[in-house]
This record gives structure tokens, sequence and C-alpha cells, in this order.
């Protein structure tokens, strides 16, 4: 900022420099990790499991119709 009014490198307003990209600086993937908790939910039949530490939610089969789980 040449003059340290906020201006940016070419005088065009607030947000003109390096790193305002679209993506918000959350990355490609969106930033929506879940963290460890919650449950992993059926979209078929409406089942709810715990969430285990460490396996996605995707990668489990429903215990009552065998669908893959969705994240909670």
């Amino acid at each position: 900022m040449p003059r340290g009014d906020g201006t940016g490198p070419r005088g065009q307003g607030p947000r003109t420099g390096r790193g305002m990209g679209g993506t918000g600086g959350r990355g490609l993937g969106g930033g929506t990790a879940a963290g460890p908790g919650g449950y992993c939910v059926c979209p078929n039949c409406g089942e709810k499991v715990p969430h285990q530490l460490g396996t996605p939610c995707y990668g489990q089969k429903c215990p009552k119709c065998g669908t893959a789980m969705t994240r909670e």
C-alpha cells in the first residue's frame, strides 16, 4: 500500500491487492469439515449412527437398509 490509505497497489479502492480471490480464502474444497463428533444419517430411511473418527460417513453402510450414509 504505497500511501498507507488502504487503496492497494493501483489506488483502485480496497481489496484490489493479491490474496482476494473468489474462493474467500477457504481453498478449493470450500472448507466444510464437520469435525470429529456428530452423526452419520441414512438418506433413504433416516437411521442415525454416531460418527466414527477416521471413517467418512459415505464409507459406511446403513445398518437397516444398506444405503451409503451421509454426514449430519
